[in-house]
């Protein structure tokens, strides 16, 4: 296994989805809602932010490898179903957007696992139906995990129709993914 930078930032967001959960299970007396809220945001935008900076170093380093390549996916879904989960539990977000996420994501995976063992990759190569459904739920995430008011904006309400949005661009794109693997999964079968 390859230790560099990004791989690096790609194990310390792992490690922060325990930290961001943790957070969750403080008591109000030791921790009032509003600063473990605040607290539990800041850490998934960090995480978030080191999920680009790997990427960026990767590229500009010069330090791409495969396992940087698998883990990266990894430690964005496992983050992204801690946080949905944490919502879930909250009341914050719905139990189908969240079963729709992560059983996405999942599918996703499953599916390009399978693809690059048939040598074709390619057809579910990383589109921007998938990079636009990701630019709404990792800005939802935060709003919801906040969950109140910043500078007059109801971040609540904002997280909720952006984490909408990032429902149906999941299915939109899962649909595109399928239909672009499907005629390789014929003739394989």
């Amino acid at each position: 296994m390859p230790l560099n930078l990004p791989i690096i930032l790609t194990w310390v967001r792992i490690a922060m989805i325990p930290l961001v959960v943790s957070v969750y299970y403080v008591p109000e007396q030791m921790m009032p809602l509003v600063v473990r809220d605040a607290l539990a945001t800041g850490m998934f935008i960090f995480a978030a932010l080191t999920d680009w900076l790997d990427g960026w170093l990767a590229r500009r380093l010069n330090q791409t490898s495969s396992f940087g390549a698998f883990l990266d996916p990894v430690a964005d879904k496992l983050m992204v179903s801690a946080a949905l989960l944490v919502l879930l539990n909250l009341g914050r977000v719905d139990a189908m957007i969240a079963l729709v996420i992560i059983g996405r994501e999942i599918t996703i995976s499953a599916l390009r696992e399978w693809m690059a063992k048939l040598g074709a990759s390619t057809s579910v190569a990383v589109h921007w139906l998938g990079k636009f459904k990701t630019a709404a739920q990792m800005t939802a995430i935060p709003c919801l995990l906040y969950g109140g008011r910043v500078f007059g904006i109801d971040t609540l309400w904002w997280g909720s129709r952006l984490i909408e949005i990032a429902a149906v661009l999941t299915v939109w794109s899962m649909m595109y993914y399928l239909q672009r693997a499907w005629p390789v999964i014929r003739k394989s079968s």
